[in-house]
């Protein structure tokens, strides 16, 4: 995958509108959507960096699709994310399995 599929893959995953990430990164939503577009503008170093770090990945896997997601600081996800984390935290082993396959089961649907 390119950076625009690798782009689109992580704002999927971190649920984030370009609106978000434009605010994140300092960089002009105009600016991302044509990186996001079919004509594959590629960014400037200086633009792929500030991507990689409001996304919380390394510019590596943004361009190429190599290394993983870098550690992201819970407050960085969505609150409603950050307070299933919390109350799964305060849970007892199996009944974080329990919430871990009621999760699976949700996410195939």
């Amino acid at each position: 995958m390119g950076f625009r599929e690798n782009l689109k893959s992580e704002l999927r995953y971190a649920d984030m509108p370009v609106k978000e990430l434009a605010f994140r990164s300092g960089i002009k939503q105009k600016t991302l959507e044509s990186y996001l577009s079919i004509h594959e503008c590629t960014p400037s170093a200086t633009a792929a960096v500030s991507i990689a770090k409001a996304l919380g990945v390394s510019v590596e896997y943004l361009v190429e699709g190599t290394e993983g997601r870098e550690s992201r600081p819970l407050s960085s996800f969505p609150q409603d994310i950050q307070d299933i984390v919390q109350a799964a935290a305060q849970l007892n082993t199996r009944d974080r399995q329990v919430v871990l396959t009621l999760a699976n089961t949700l996410r195939k649907r």
